[in-house]
Formats: structure tokens, C-alpha cells, sequence
């Protein structure tokens, strides 16, 4: 299983970027995806996460409204479009996929097992 994060960048505060992750190894349809941050000297967060047919969603508060997860199935790929970023969002965001098919896994880190390594956002003036 191999996910690759892609999007991730510079911008200024009030600026969007669009963050892709594509998956391969995995029948996707089958899974959740979520997306995820990390601060050095902090613990992994989960921003948004995504349920296997893209019904169900999940946001951590602060990036409700601006924030966005969406998901194509048949092109094995998820997007997290960021909006009026802030400087606090400021992290290296991973996408990741749980253990187990079939399963909501409460956007909770410790559920998920693939990752990617993860892709820079630094929103600074």
C-alpha cells in the first residue's frame, strides 16, 4: 500500500491550497481516508476524515467551514481543499487509511495504519 501527498507549499494567511493524496496497493472503495497534521514537538491531529463512500465526514472545529475532504474511488485519489488558511495550520498533513475495510475508525490517528510522508503547508506573510 502506498499513498503520496502532493500540494503542499507557502501561502499567505487567507489563502487556499489543495492538498491531493493518491493511493495505490488498496482497493480504495473499500476504506475510510483521513487527513491528518503534525507540529514538531506536538502529537499527530486528525483534520478530516472521510468514510468509504464519502457520505460520512469528519472536521476537527477549527477548520470547519474552510476546509474541505472530498474523494474519487475509481481514481484512487482524496483532495483536501483548504480555505482562509490561518498560520496555526501551519504543519506537515499526512492521508492515511485504517486497518480494517468497512470501518468509520472515528478519525482517530491510532486507527490508521498506511500513511504517506507527508507534505508541507506553511502559512506565513
Amino acid at each position: 500500500v502506498q499513498l503520496v501527498e502532493s500540494g503542499g507549499g507557502l501561502v499567505q494567511p487567507g489563502g487556499s491550497l489543495s492538498l491531493s493524496c493518491e493511493v495505490s496497493g488498496v482497493a480504495l472503495n473499500y476504506y475510510a481516508i483521513g487527513w491528518f497534521r503534525q507540529v514538531p514537538g506536538k502529537e499527530r491531529e486528525a483534520v478530516s476524515c472521510v468514510s468509504w463512500t464519502g457520505r460520512r465526514t469528519y472536521y476537527v472545529d477549527s477548520v470547519k467551514g474552510r476546509f474541505t475532504i472530498s474523494r474519487d474511488n475509481a481514481k484512487k485519489w482524496s483532495t483536501l481543499q483548504m480555505n482562509n488558511l490561518k498560520p496555526e495550520a501551519t504543519a506537515v498533513y499526512f492521508c492515511a487509511i485504517p486497518s480494517e475495510r468497512y470501518w468509520w475508525s472515528d478519525c482517530v490517528v491510532n486507527n490508521y495504519i498506511y500513511w504517506g510522508q507527508g507534505a508541507q503547508v506553511t502559512v506565513s506573510s
